[in-house]
């Protein structure tokens, strides 16, 4: 990514909608395969608030481009290299454990974010994060209650949260490093700089995983890219999914 060819409030906005877009998409395979008629219905709605984010930031983000793209085209019309989601929303839902770690792993971070964004020297910014806080608050809560519920559960159970949290850990530490758009967006006041929630995150997950008798990951070393367009090939697939009636009927109106 070339700096001086972007404008980092356009590409921050991607990154908030792409996130958003991309782990809708994900909670929404889910959907008529949940464990319980009541958790179905409540990942579902976890669903539909995401997708709602990905529409807010989206808009913005195609009026801050001005060249006519608005959320559809950037959802539908855009190539996996193109979006600056981060890997691990990428990465598969695998059993139900896998899907609700890696969850609480992103609520744990996407909560104090859109909380710092609500303070966004750019007010419809900050009308969106204000919003969405609300929202990811409620996310955060659930998600932590049934990681603590299945990491102190059954052996099997247990066994199961950790080896899930051993493969996404090294996912989880993408979102603290800043790159030339972060330091821009900070330095403006638009977001928060990326390391100043690396404290509260690590403090937050610490505090749910010793309560759900988890061990944190000493991994040393972890992924990076997704921001810049550098993706898995799990997103691909996704997208094949995700765009395919827009691409297979371009224009279509229903």
């Amino acid at each position: 990514m070339k700096v001086d060819t972007v404008d980092p409030k356009f590409e921050y906005l991607l990154r908030l909608g792409d996130n958003a877009l991309v782990l809708s998409q994900q909670l929404g395979a889910w959907c008529g395969h949940g464990p319980a008629l009541e958790e179905d219905l409540a990942l579902t709605n976890v669903a539909l608030d995401l997708l709602g984010q990905a529409r807010l930031w989206l808009s913005y983000a195609g009026e801050v481009e001005g060249k006519g793209r608005d959320e559809d085209a950037l959802a539908y019309l855009r190539d996996g290299a193109a979006f600056r989601n981060l890997l691990l929303v990428e990465q598969p839902n695998g059993h139900y454990g896998d899907t609700l770690m890696r969850q609480f792993l992103f609520d744990a971070w996407h909560q104090p974010l859109l909380l710092a964004l609500a303070a966004s020297s750019d007010p419809r910014i900050a009308e969106i994060a204000n919003k969405a806080s609300k929202e990811a608050r409620y996310h955060l809560q659930r998600s932590a209650q049934l990681v603590i519920a299945l990491g102190d559960g059954t052996d099997e159970s247990h066994a199961r949260m950790q080896a899930s949290l051993e493969r996404l850990w090294p996912f989880t530490q993408e979102w603290f490093e800043s790159d030339p758009v972060d330091a821009q967006c900070a330095a403006q006041g638009l977001a928060p700089a990326a390391d100043s929630l690396a404290a509260p995150w690590r403090a937050s997950v610490e505090a749910v995983l010793t309560r759900a008798t988890l061990q944190m990951p000493t991994v040393v070393g972890h992924q990076r890219g997704g921001r810049q367009g550098v993706h898995s090939e799990y997103l691909g697939h996704l997208l094949a999914e995700l765009q395919f009636v827009p691409r297979a009927y371009p224009g279509a109106r229903w």
